[in-house]
């Protein structure tokens, strides 16, 4: 396998007023084609910035972010906008659905953005039914319960059969039953579809439905651990 995704000695530093706060301090990793990484830490050790970098949401300080070959230094704005679109499906932990639009708009939202909306119907009944919300796509987010949300988030996601899944605290408004479904659908999304999934999350039981996690302390990759998944 090669990786899809290398970060090279990546920094990043926030400025408050005239204080200079470090988030990210010389990470490197790689993550190979078809893996489930978890980024685990607790709140403040750098993760959620170096997910919105591997998004191409905010820009690194210096070192380089490859994404399925792609040198984010090396692209503008626009460029990063396109292969977002192309290669990347986020999954947040506040849903971030559109409460107006009922599930299946919300998650076709996703293929209009990406200019997909001619998308053989086939793959989105497959999706759907895989996630178990075939049921409730005529249903706004208010009729839907958390869990519901979150797998028609995690469809927006993957409707458009992004090379990369980003998944930031996916499980973090979620019981323990719900997080448990969410994580194996994750998980399935992994094996069955053949995307990359990297995950971020504080919660060490979450990371454990992993292949390997990558543990983060104060901008630092501080360990490495496989889950023998």
């Amino acid at each position: 396998m090669s990786a899809i995704i290398t970060v090279e000695n990546v920094t990043k530093v926030y400025h408050v007023g005239k204080v200079e706060v470090p988030a990210l301090r010389g990470v490197s990793f790689a993550v190979e084609t078809g893996e489930f990484v978890a980024l685990v830490g607790p709140s403040g050790s750098g993760k959620s910035t170096l997910f919105y970098i591997l998004g191409g949401l905010t820009h690194a300080d210096s070192g380089r972010v490859l994404v399925d070959g792609d040198d984010f230094s090396r692209l503008s704005d626009a460029e990063r906008t396109r292969m977002r679109k192309r290669k990347i499906g986020f999954v947040f932990q506040k849903f971030n659905l559109l409460p107006t639009l009922n599930a299946r708009l919300n998650i076709q939202i996703a293929q209009d953005i990406a200019g997909r909306n001619n998308q053989d119907s086939a793959y989105f009944d497959r999706i759907v039914k895989m996630l178990g919300i075939e049921r409730r796509l005529e249903h706004r987010p208010a009729e839907l319960s958390g869990g519901e949300q979150q797998r028609v988030a995690l469809a927006r996601a993957i409707i458009n059969q992004p090379a990369i899944v980003l998944a930031d605290e996916p499980t973090g408004n979620l019981d323990t039953k719900n997080s448990e479904i969410v994580l194996n659908l994750l998980r399935h999304t992994n094996q069955e579809l053949g995307q990359t999934v990297l995950m971020i999350t504080h919660n060490p039981e979450a990371a454990a439905f992993a292949d390997r996690m990558l543990f983060m302390r104060d901008g630092e990759i501080v360990g490495e651990e496989r889950t023998g998944r």
